[in-house]
């Protein structure tokens, strides 16, 4: 770009930013600023188009005349016709680099989601608008009115605050947002909570932030998130998440890596009609792996049909979770929020409902859920009583209560949950709930993962399914999986190990075929389980055997005298250089 009309781009960029205006209102700018005619503004202005600085349309008051708004060029990269999980992730990462820590990356999330509200509106509501002159043959204005109707929409949004009406008044867009928060609070209650958990005014509390805020919004403007699948959405959403993990796991967030949530799915082998329940919701991960499972193997008419149900303790997590299960197109969903060992809040009849599958990645060793807590909530008797209380320092075990008691009434009612192996070994309240356990015939499987999968700790953790209604060859049996060195190099963070599709693979079918191999799984009688004090301990049941390298006895010789050869050889050498030196 040439030097003068650089200059003139960056004056009206800092005057305009993102705002439309006229061939008329350029000129009376560059007139005063560089005393620039109006014929010369009309080439500036076509230079700046072909340099993909600045685009065009109608007015549409006047045809004859031409609306303007500049552009970012360095943003035209990531404009495409299309959006794949590739394009998406890269646009998030620009978003991630743009606020370098100095911005809660939640604001994102909601950004995106934003987004996709208000382009899925906009599109609804160009369809309602064609349908309502094409075919009923409405006047335009009330054509524009029906189109606005919410039956055609999942959200009311007012007409001032969608998406590119707050970026046309890019002086004022923190503000504008925070409005537009609030009203949207106010018409759509159902997601109040999400609309409610972002303060725009606090995000620009510096002038740095401001234009971090700006950035992000160019940024999201350059596509139509109409263009992307929920699929492929849903996808880059959880990626973004992923991609803060490690830093959130530094404040005490637990997330579950997805190859670690498809391993449970697959374990539990969820079906349409089915009830699933994560009372640890998190950002709803599970659930969406349980959707995509009966999706991949049912089709998407078996995966409407499932009915998903999750509690989250914490209430902005619980927004960051409506908000994924919305950007994935699932609809079948309840996520609620409240304490679920205290005061779940799936109820029946006065009961609580019961669920087909239980499923969870609970936080580790959460303490303050001793007897003295538990018999302070809803329901403790009929949950813990049979079983017996946990230790205040850790409730493992408190969870596993819980969605063993939520899955008892159902035939085929199975638990699988992610854990720290200590509960699999503790002593105390935990080894008489452990025994119970075990001595009722619940437990199906425990399996050992492998250690660093996890962004919050490098333990390994375990897997343990609990099932009501065990298969007949596993009556008074525990299938043991030790999986510990099923992994591969994490393919993003150094420091971490992931397990593979084929770990994966490996893992199930030993667990569906209850398939016996030394040093990897084993189906154990019960009785040798009381014999080792009903520990569950995977290593005590099966333990990988290290690999004994063979030697060849003939061919070792043969090398180890080749060496001595040379090194005799070498000696030699040595002995006449040192003579020749005379020393």
């Amino acid at each position: 770009m040439q030097k003068r009309i650089k200059q003139r781009y960056n004056y009206l960029r800092k005057l305009f930013r993102t705002k439309e205006f006229t061939l008329d209102s350029a000129a009376e700018a560059l007139l005063k600023e560089f005393k620039d005619p109006k014929d010369s503004v009309i080439t500036i202005l076509s230079d700046l188009k072909k340099e993909s600085c600045v685009e065009v349309k109608l007015d549409p008051e006047d045809s004859r005349k031409r609306i303007y708004r500049l552009v970012d060029p360095h943003l035209e990269r990531f404009r495409k016709e299309v959006l794949d999980r590739k394009d998406l992730e890269a646009l998030l990462k620009e978003a991630a680099d743009l606020i370098r820590t100095k911005v809660d990356y939640t604001f994102i999330l909601l950004l995106l989601f934003y987004k996709k509200v208000s382009d899925k509106w906009q599109k609804e509501y160009e369809a309602a608008y064609k349908e309502s002159v094409d075919i009923y043959k409405l006047s335009i204005e009330d054509a524009k009115a029906n189109a606005a109707n919410p039956t055609y929409h999942d959200f009311i949004i007012p007409e001032e605050y969608l998406w590119e009406n707050i970026r046309n008044d890019s002086d004022k867009l923190a503000e504008n947002f925070s409005a537009a928060m609030k009203k949207m609070a106010e018409q759509n209650p159902d997601y109040k909570d999400v609309f409610e958990n972002f303060d725009f005014v606090q995000f620009v509390n510096n002038r740095e932030n401001q234009e971090i805020l700006f950035d992000l919004v160019e940024l999201f403007s350059v596509n139509s998130l109409e263009k992307a699948s929920p699929d492929v959405l849903g996808d880059a959403y959880e990626w973004l998440i992923r991609l803060f993990a490690p830093q959130k796991a530094k404040e005490g967030e637990v997330y579950t890596p997805r190859e670690v949530i498809n391993l449970l799915v697959q374990l539990l082998d969820p079906k349409p009609g089915e009830r699933i329940y994560d009372p640890a919701l998190g950002s709803a991960g599970m659930l969406i792996g349980a959707h995509t499972y009966v999706n991949n193997k049912y089709g998407k008419e078996g995966a409407d049909r499932l009915f998903m149900f999750g509690q989250e303790v914490n209430y902005k997590t619980r927004s960051i979770a409506k908000m994924n299960l919305y950007l994935h197109g699932i609809k079948n969903a309840i996520p609620e929020y409240g304490d679920t060992l205290l005061y779940p809040k799936f109820k029946e009849g006065g009961e609580l409902m019961q669920f087909d599958i239980a499923l969870a990645n609970p936080p580790w060793n959460l303490d303050g859920y001793g007897e003295e807590k538990i018999t302070q909530g809803d329901l403790w008797k009929k949950q813990y009583n049979d079983w017996g209380f946990a230790p205040d320092q850790s409730a493992d075990w408190v969870w596993l209560e819980h969605m063993h008691y939520v899955t008892t009434e159902k035939v085929n009612g199975r638990v699988g949950v992610i854990m720290d192996n200590g509960l699999l070994f503790r002593g105390s309240k935990e080894k008489t709930i452990r025994q119970k356990m075990i001595e009722a015939d619940l437990i199906e499987s425990v399996i050992l993962l492998p250690e660093k999968l996890f962004y919050n700790t490098g333990a390994p953790g375990c897997i343990m399914i609990l099932n009501k209604n065990k298969r007949k060859s596993l009556k008074n049996k525990i299938i043991f999986i030790n999986a510990s060195q099923e992994f591969i190099q994490h393919p993003e963070v150094r420091r971490l190990n992931s397990i593979s599709e084929e770990n994966i693979k490996k893992i199930v079918e030993a667990f569906r075929d209850e398939l016996h191999h030394d040093g990897f799984a084993r189906t154990v009688e019960i009785e040798e389980v009381k014999d080792n004090d009903y520990n569950l301990n995977v290593s005590l049941y099966v333990f990988p055997e290290d690999e004994i390298e063979k030697i060849d006895i003939k061919r070792e010789w043969v090398e180890l005298n080749n060496i001595e050869k040379e090194l005799s050889g070498y000696n030699e050498k040595i002995e006449i250089f040192l003579m020749e030196l005379n020393l």
